[in-house]
């Protein structure tokens, strides 16, 4: 058995959960997600828990048993908490505004402005006044929130000699010393 996939999900009260086949529907106060589950696993939904099997024991339906039930948990974390990341921006000139509720403006050192749409269900806030601006993303799906930081870390990514860029909070940034260093003093 996987150690992840053999674990019981509790439902919390507020949640409901519906299963329609391969298809998993979660509605929670955040709002309502919903996803296909990997073939070869089934959902059971009782006295308030959910618990995943496997048909087999195959290996990718080993494999799927662990994915199954994180993807149902992240979806009822989701929909109850819901999920955050911040990226901060370091550099001279380096910031973002928001245009309107979907639009972020970066100014990241190009000749032009870059702006960024977010995608359906994404939220923004914009910390301008700290040391460091930041770029606090929330959502109630996690992956679209991974993918969505994920582009934004892209449209500037740190450089390694001085740390200019688009970082998430939590990363740690090895920097390289420069030419200079490496000669004789």
């Amino acid at each position: 058995m996987s150690r992840i996939g053999k674990l019981p999900i509790t439902i919390p009260a507020k949640v409901e959960l519906s299963v329609n086949g391969d298809v998993v529907s979660v509605k929670g106060p955040n709002g309502q997600l919903s996803d296909t589950m990997p073939a070869g696993v089934t959902l059971e939904v009782a006295n308030g828990t959910v618990s995943v099997s496997r048909d087999g024991d195959s290996r990718p339906q080993r494999a799927a048993h662990g994915l199954a039930r994180t993807l149902v948990n992240n979806m009822i974390v989701g929909v109850t908490k819901g999920f955050e990341r911040k990226l901060v921006i370091n550099g001279v000139g380096y910031k973002a505004e928001p245009r309107g509720k979907s639009w972020i403006l970066f100014s990241l050192g190009y000749s032009h402005p870059i702006l960024f749409e977010l995608p359906a269900g994404v939220s923004a806030e914009i910390d301008v006044k700290a040391k460091e601006p930041s770029v606090l993303l929330k959502s109630a799906n996690k992956q679209t929130l991974g993918a969505t930081a994920a582009d934004i870390r892209a449209l500037r990514p740190p450089e390694p000699y001085k740390g200019k860029g688009i970082r998430y909070a939590d990363e740690t940034i090895r920097r390289k010393e420069g030419k200079a260093a490496g000669k004789g003093k």
